[in-house]
Parts: structure tokens; sequence; C-alpha cells
């Protein structure tokens, strides 16, 4: 994608509340938190929180132009505001496409933008590559795919980089259970016992904070810490890991060559260590149409200040194209 501006708007845009919002039932177990700001008449966006089981929050309306964009948000199954919070059942990645289809349906929308980090990009390719007549283009941020490498250097290759994170990370689980993380945290995420699976979560839940930014992060941690967002973080993270986000490994990257006529943005922190640029770079190569902007001094978070410039700026050049 060419520039349009020589330099596009980089800061984001001022606090904005919603102009409406809702909790739409999806089944006999899981109901949607749903919001929409900025424009009614608007070029639709819809904002993919990460996770899975992260949350959305009132920050993340602040990449759009409020002015241009019709910015729909949403808490995914288990998360933030949906209801009930960290519920695994009847929650995989094909029930989370469909709840986006049946979300563009309730507002109305014929085809919208779709912005993704982390998580978020993940879902963003499984729902274009379901559905590539609802997309008008993407915006990717620390790309992950969720496959088996990506997973095992999340629950082990990171002690290269975070030791003492790491070591407080594996230590919450018994000596004799550490050669499986995975299984050990999830067995105790998923215990009813509030004793066993809080703990349980705001240990995993610290420990990806901590490993999110480049430089310490205080407020980062203290966000990923907080109950809400450590519950349904932990648990739901540790059930789609588990299951293999419940679609065939690579399929994402196998099935990219449905979205290539479309518009694309991917941005990427040199240093992420809880998303390696190295999956970014083979979506780019798969992708070669796509706009590829690699932040040098940044590590995995949206909030990191130059991938949250270049955010911004995608978001401005779609805008520019009238998208």
């Amino acid at each position: 994608m060419a520039d349009i501006a020589a330099r596009p708007r980089a800061e984001l845009y001022p606090e904005i509340e919603p102009f409406s919002t809702g909790m739409l039932r999806l089944d006999r177990v899981h109901t949607m938190y749903w919001e929409q700001s900025g424009n009614p008449e608007g070029a639709p966006v819809l904002f993919l929180h990460g996770g899975p089981g992260a949350g959305a929050s009132p920050a993340h309306r602040r990449f759009f132009d409020p002015a241009h964009y019709r910015i729909v948000i949403f808490d995914q199954r288990g998360a933030g505001r949906s209801t009930p919070l960290g519920e695994l059942r009847e929650n995989t990645t094909p029930h989370l496409v469909a709840d986006i289809e049946r979300l563009r349906g309730h507002l109305g929308i014929e085809r919208w933008l779709v912005f993704g980090g982390s998580w978020g990009s993940t879902l963003a390719l499984a729902y274009g590559e379901a559905h590539p007549g609802r997309c008008a283009g993407f915006i990717l941020r620390g790309v992950f795919l969720c496959r088996k490498s990506e997973i095992d250097w999340f629950l082990y290759g990171l002690r290269t980089l975070f030791p003492e994170a790491w070591r407080t990370f594996a230590e919450v689980i018994p000596e004799p259970e550490r050669g499986d993380l995975l299984a050990a945290y999830y067995k105790r995420l998923a215990d009813p016992d509030p004793a066993v699976h809080v703990r349980a979560a705001r240990a995993w839940s610290t420990y990806e904070g901590i490993c999110s930014t480049l430089l310490p992060s205080p407020e980062t941690v203290a966000h990923f810490a907080g109950d809400v967002v450590s519950l349904g973080l932990a648990r739901i993270e540790a059930h789609y890991f588990s299951h293999g986000i419940f679609l065939p490994e690579n399929a994402l990257l196998d099935n990219l060559h449905r979205l290539r006529h479309l518009l694309c943005v991917i941005v990427q922190g040199r240093y992420d260590a809880v998303c390696p640029i190295v999956t970014a770079d083979e979506v780019r190569r798969a992708w070669p149409e796509s706009e590829y902007i690699v932040v040098a001094d940044a590590g995995h978070s949206a909030w990191e200040p130059g991938i949250c410039a270049e955010l911004v700026r995608a978001t401005e050049r779609f805008k520019a194209k009238g998208i």
C-alpha cells in the first residue's frame, strides 16, 4: 500500500464515549458485550482484542478518528464485560468467528475494516479467511498464529529473555509437573475453587504482562494482574492453547491466499518477546502485497510509543483511501 500522506497523524485521538452499547445473547451459555462509538454513519471498523480472553478497554477507541470511523468493539466469549467471565464451554475459534458475523448482521454492517493485535490478529485472520467478502482490509499488530512452536516459546522460550519472570511463573507449579506447564496450569485454571484458579490466573497473566514491553512498565503489569483481565486471559488462553485454537496446525498461514486481494498493514515490534517477529515475517512473505512496518525500538504491547504511533498512522491511511 503506498503512503497517502507524508506524515499522517500519529497521536491517539481524545477519549470518547459510545453512542450505543448492548448485550447480545449468543447461545444458552454466552452473552456478548458490544459497543459503537465515533460516527454512526462512518466507515465501519472492528476492533479485536488480544488474549484470547483479555477483553477490550475504552482506550482502544482512541486509535480511530471518531469523525470518520464507526468504531465497533466487543468482548469475546468469556472476556471483559461479556458473561459469564472466564467461561470455557462453547468457547472455540469457530464460535468467535460466528459471533463476529452475528454482530455484523445485528448492527447492519456490510463490510468493515478489521483491526487486531496479538490474539486479535489471529482472530482477524481466522475471520477474514472464513468471510473475506465482509472485510474491507486489515490492520494487524504483534502477529500471532498460535501454532505449537509459538505456544512452546511462550511457555518455555521466554525464560531466555525473562528468566526471573519465567521462574516466578513456573514455580507456581510443583516441580514434578513443570515438564508440562500448560497442562498443569490448565488444570488449576479450570478448578472451580477460587483459591486455586485466582492464584494461577494472576501468575500467568502477570508473567505475560512483564514480558509485553521493551522497558519495564508497572502500569502494564498492574493491568494484567487485575482480577477481570487475569481470569479471562489466563483461563481462556490455556484453553485455546491446549486445543491448538480449535483449528488445524498452520491453517491460518495456509489459507492466507484468500486475503491477498485485500489491503493490509502489519505493525510489528522488533523486540516483541511474546509474539516474536519471525511469525510476522512469515505472514509478510505469504502476503507480499501487505505493508510491513517493523518498529525498531518496541516490544509487544500496543501501547509501546512507536507501535501506538504506527497503528494510528495506519488507520489514517485507510481513512485517506475512503475505507
